[in-house]
């Protein structure tokens, strides 16, 4: 006998078509929330929707940053985990309905997608597999149980569900809904305790001695800012400061269980303590550091006063081999950044091991506890952060994290300008108008800054420099005419180089080109 041909009072009852999915699609809304929830309870799980997520970022196609940096900019780590989520959903709402006759195959649809999520959550280096699979299923269980609970109440209709509430349509969105709420609280509340549980330990400022080797204070006409209110602090603070890396959720790391290992073309290896790395002399210096993926007159760019131990003290310790002609630093996510040995070891400039950001720890997002800076390299190819490794090498047998992604292997940050104030598309009154900006060309120092009006240049006045590897500020007092105005900027660094006019994108080693802003005068 055919289903068709069973008496309708003798089939089993099953929901409506809209029902069955939007129980699938509250089932995987609640598996979410729980997996966030033990996540943010238990150190060492992880969210699947970040593990997913992550695993996408590190199996990404050449081009694929740019094209998502290009259209939600800073925000693209939010847009991917949002579609993750969103795409977890409308599968979980495919399975209810591809479930609605046969139940079996909606839960073991939900299984194997938490199979996905454990295998992208054993690919992190710091999670736990047994927290993993606990988690996985944990959450495939509680998904599954409401997506049941959810389709039972509704097929009290088509016959009746021994024990089950008499839902209509309306009570079964209301209710569903509510459990859908509570699960999108219950992930937000799980995410929240996963990034407090990021924040940097208590006493780790104690556990930092002072530096050894200080900077003065800033000298005298150093920060114009005061000056030209909407200029950008010559120091950026450490909330204020750009944040570009591959994590999803910021690794924690404990500093006493942390360890930097030094290995590869080296005398020994060699293998530090966080106590024993803030056992070596400790220095402070302020360092331009910026991103390459920095669009003409982009904000991925920053200054500020950095303390920590010398690179090559560190190095000194391990022994570099002749023929080692590439270091890298590896994360312990596992990112990593290669750069020429040359280039650290040249005594013309200081790479350090930071542990202090402007006085403070440096905050977990800006790497805690020990991150890379090397003055003059775009940070793709440098500022490793949550330092873990440093593995001399030759250039030859190591491509770095985004070298296989199309770019350079080779990346010294160009010679650049930015405009702040006036904004392009701002209207300002005649008169003397306070054309204003930063340049940076670290490590070869910014010389000179011009600004074009309508194409006649004119010489800026430029902040007292800190270092060479700090930007400047320069302001222009220009006396505005009524009318519309083209302005542009340009700079020469140290070595006399004036910046490229020629525009070009960020890949493959660096935007060029002249930032310029067009105003009307009132």
């Amino acid at each position: 006998m055919t289903a068709a041909t069973i008496p309708a009072e003798q089939r089993a009852p099953r929901p409506d078509r809209w029902a069955a999915a939007f129980s699938g699609l509250i089932g995987a809304a609640v598996a979410l929330g729980t997996s966030e929830l033990i996540a943010g309870l238990l150190s060492g799980a992880s969210s699947l929707i970040a593990a997913v997520g992550q695993t996408v970022i590190d199996l990404q196609p050449p081009g694929a940053k740019d094209f998502v940096v290009a259209l939600f900019g800073t925000n693209d780590k939010l847009a991917l985990e949002l579609f993750v989520a969103g795409t977890a959903v409308v599968i979980g709402g495919l399975l209810g309905l591809i479930g609605r006759d046969r139940f079996v195959l909606a839960a073991a649809g939900f299984a194997a997608f938490g199979v996905v999520g454990f295998l992208a959550v054993i690919r992190m280096p710091l999670a736990s597999p047994a927290l993993g699979a606990l988690g996985a299923a944990v959450s495939v269980a509680a998904g599954v149980q409401v997506m049941s609970w959810l389709r039972a109440a509704a097929s009290v209709r088509a016959g009746g569900a021994s024990g089950m509430p008499d839902w209509g349509r309306r009570s079964l969105l209301v209710r569903g809904s509510a459990i859908g709420i509570a699960a999108v609280a219950a992930g937000l509340g799980g995410r929240a305790l996963v990034q407090r549980a990021s924040a940097a330990p208590a006493g780790a400022d104690q556990a930092i001695p002072p530096a050894q080797d200080f900077v003065d204070d800033l000298p005298a006409g150093s920060d114009l800012s005061t000056e030209v209110p909407d200029l950008t602090p010559i120091v950026i603070d450490n909330a204020r400061f750009y944040q570009i890396d591959t994590a999803l959720l910021t690794p924690v790391v404990d500093p006493a269980t942390w360890r930097l290992r030094i290995h590869g073309m080296v005398e020994r290896e060699t293998t530090l303590t966080w106590d024993e790395l803030l056992g070596l002399p400790l220095f402070e210096q302020y360092v331009t550091i910026a991103c390459v993926s920095n669009e003409v007159g982009g904000r991925l760019v920053g200054n500020a006063k950095w303390t920590g131990v010398r690179l090559r003290e560190v190095l000194d310790l391990a022994g570099v081999q002749d023929g080692a002609t590439q270091l890298v630093g590896r994360s312990v996510d596992g990112w990593t950044a290669g750069m020429p040995t040359a280039w650290v070891m040249d005594p013309a400039r200081e790479p350090m091991i930071a542990v202090r950001m402007n006085d403070e720890p440096l905050p977990p997002k800006h790497g805690f506890p020990a991150r890379l800076i090397v003055p003059g390299l775009y940070g793709y190819v440098s500022a490793t952060k949550w330092l873990g490794e440093l593995e001399l090498t030759t250039l030859e047998a190591f491509n770095g994290y985004w070298v296989p992604l199309g770019w350079a292997k080779e990346a010294p940050i160009l010679t650049q300008s930015r405009i702040d104030t006036p904004r392009n598309g701002a209207s300002v009154g005649a008169g003397t108008v306070a054309v204003a900006g930063v340049a940076w060309a670290p490590d070869r120092g910014v010389d000179r800054v011009e600004v074009a009006v309508d194409g006649t240049w004119h010489e800026a006045r430029l902040s007292t420099p800190i270092s060479d590897a700090t930007w400047v500020q320069w302001v222009f007092e220009w006396d505005a005419t009524p009318g519309s105005h083209r302005l542009q900027v340009r700079a020469t660094d140290g070595s006399g180089t004036v910046q490229e006019e020629r525009s070009t994108p960020p890949a493959p080693d660096g935007a060029r080109g002249w930032h310029s802003a067009t105003v009307s005068v009132g």
